[in-house]
């Protein structure tokens, strides 16, 4: 009931939610902004009482030239405010931006990694850089200048009924005329905005599509139906702009021209009425000048409406990520874990629909070293996961040191876990700063040291900078085998007393993988050691061995109890140790 509530809020609440304290710029950005619309108006008032009274023969030289001094410095005034009020709005609008971004890259933290996983990287990518950048405009001056503009019309609305209600009313004729061009206009236009907010994601992840995998692409020769795919969706994202600028574009230019246009109207009742001698001469003047004045904040506010919309949409696509649902797990832990055993209870688990852990019971007692072992997309990895806490159990429970991790703070739980897959990630920045994520306030020697006990201290010196080299995007600029010793020592930097290694040595030849094994056996002494690996041969010597096949835990034990015991494990190790003795020959 709570996200609902959230998807039902408005636009503007979140807005002002996410501006905090900075909401206070945009009030005063506000009355600023009425200040320089105001002020931006006088100079009209004296325009006016000059041409009265020069018509009336009552306005001299030193006259006229007070009234241009006086609409000369409330021009400057209107300039000046308008200056104040744009940078506070734009003060404010960063602000905005930024605890947007955090919000959201801290919302994906505590999803479910699954939940994370159903978005394309493109689409996280797309809405978090550039559709949230593309408010800085929307947000910077349509809170000011719409809220502004939108007021100050009535003030000028009343002076014009105060000088002659009949040709005010009549002045106005036009814009019903400008409304009907513009609600033609907005018949269809949402139907186009979806469009086109589709056709420009289908681009986005089409381009990170291609750009990630343009090494594959170039090794198989499909760079030809891959660039075809990618032209077709830049096309159709180009397209769909067109087409929709090509059906809006009488309609808006006859609304945008009509709909200010009360001179169309008032000059023609204006003669007449001057001719019956209904009003004056000056009066007459003073209704034109008035709707001049009232003309330009209208077209303003016209023109900030698909502004307005566009705020809506993407706020709502960014919220739409922010009211999804947690991991479960409470700000501060609510039972404290004695030791570091690890016990699953009959969990179940599945992804959306179909679930793929059926009842799994498990003890993985502390200090041991734990292999699990089955086919692949048997639950392997998945169990592992659950374990590091990226996904809830959907039945059952997992506990750690006897408390439920759903029991435990998030951030105070994966104090206790390195993690370490066959994918992992490195960030641009230097080889040092890498592994120093393990644990940030680790100085320069430790991190050596970690370096050193993965093996990967020698063939950091080798790097063009040494530890001060830059890994890449993704660690693009090192090779599979590096990057993993990285991440493993990244992870035995941490000195988490749970260690998960997932295919963690998937890419790494014999030779590297030998002293990986010998590495980790010495770091992660004392420590609760959880390993997947197809290599049956690197997890032989176990403590404790389970064999996972088709969400079920078939059998575990030690190597040589699973070999006596299980058809499928003893046919997993004669299938591993063949292909070895084909590798060797």
């Amino acid at each position: 009931m709570s996200q609902q509530k959230k998807k039902e809020r408005s636009t503007l609440s979140w807005v002002m939610e996410f501006a905090g304290i900075h909401r206070v710029h945009y009030i005063v950005s506000v009355i600023f902004a009425f200040g320089s619309v105001i002020c931006g108006f006088v100079p009209y008032l004296y325009l006016g009482d000059m041409v009265k009274g020069l018509v009336n023969h009552s306005a001299d030289e030193a006259y006229c030239m007070n009234r241009i001094a006086w609409m000369a410095l409330f021009w400057i005034l209107c300039r000046l405010l308008h200056g104040i009020s744009t940078t506070l709005s734009h003060k404010a609008t960063f602000s905005v931006l930024a605890e947007i971004r955090r919000r959201l890259t801290a919302k994906l933290a505590r999803m479910p990694l699954g939940d994370v996983l159903e978005q394309s990287s493109g689409t996280y990518k797309n809405i978090i850089i550039e559709r949230v950048d593309s408010i800085e405009t929307t947000l910077a001056h349509v809170i000011p200048e719409v809220l502004s503009n939108a007021v100050v019309p009535i003030g000028i609305f009343i002076l014009m009924l105060s000088v002659d209600w009949r040709l005010t009313l009549l002045s106005l004729l036009s814009l019903p005329v400008g409304m009907i061009f513009f609600g033609h206009m907005m018949a269809g236009s949402q139907k186009d905005f979806d469009n086109a907010i589709q056709k420009t994601k289908a681009l986005n992840d089409t381009a990170v599509e291609y750009i990630n995998g343009i090494e594959v692409i170039k090794a198989f020769g499909k760079s030809k139906t891959s660039y075809e795919k990618f032209v077709h969706a830049a096309k159709e994202g180009a397209d769909c702009f067109i087409e929709w600028m090509r059906r809006c574009n009488i309609d808006q230019n006859c609304g945008m021209t009509l709909m200010p246009a009360q001179l169309l109207s008032l000059l023609p009742f204006a003669a007449w009425f001057f001719i019956k001698g209904w009003i004056t001469g000056p009066d007459v003047l003073m209704l034109v000048i008035l709707a001049l004045g009232l003309a330009g904040p209208f077209v303003r506010v016209a023109s900030y409406m698909d502004d307005v919309s566009k705020l809506g949409v993407i706020i709502g696509e960014a919220t739409s990520i922010l009211v999804n649902r947690d991991l479960e797990r409470p700000q501060t832990s609510q039972a404290r874990p004695a030791g570091c055993a690890i016990e699953l209870k009959n969990v179940h688990f599945g992804y959306k629909e179909q679930e793929v852990l059926h009842g799994i019971s498990l003890s993985i007692a502390e200090g041991s070293v734990t292999a699990l072992v089955g086919p692949s997309g048997a639950g392997k990895s998945t169990v592992a996961k659950l374990i590091a806490s990226f996904w809830d159990v959907d039945n059952g429970s997992i506990t750690y040191g006897g408390a439920d991790i759903r029991r435990i703070a998030l951030a105070e739980y994966n104090k206790n876990i390195a993690y370490v897959s066959q994918d992992n990630y490195l960030f641009d920045v230097s080889v040092m700063e890498n592994i120093r994520m393990g644990r940030p306030e680790a100085t320069d020697a430790e991190v050596i040291a970690a370096a050193k006990a993965c093996g990967c201290h020698e063939f950091i010196l080798q790097l063009e900078n040494g530890y001060k080299t830059i890994a890449g995007g993704s660690g693009a600029h090192l090779s599979g085998g590096e990057r993993q010793r990285i991440a493993i020592a990244r992870a035995m930097l941490k000195n988490a007393p749970v260690v998960i290694l997932d295919e963690a040595t998937a890419y790494t030849d014999p030779e590297n993988e030998a002293i990986v094994q010998k590495s980790v056996a010495k770091l992660v002494k004392g420590k609760t050691l959880i390993v997947i690996a197809h290599r049956l041969s690197t997890i032989a010597t176990a403590d404790h061995i389970v064999l996972i096949n088709d969400g079920v835990v078939e059998a575990e034990g030690t190597q040589e109890e699973l070999l006596a015991k299980s058809d499928l494990y003893r046919e997993m190790w004669e299938t591993h140790t063949s292909a070895r003795d084909t590798e060797v020959a």
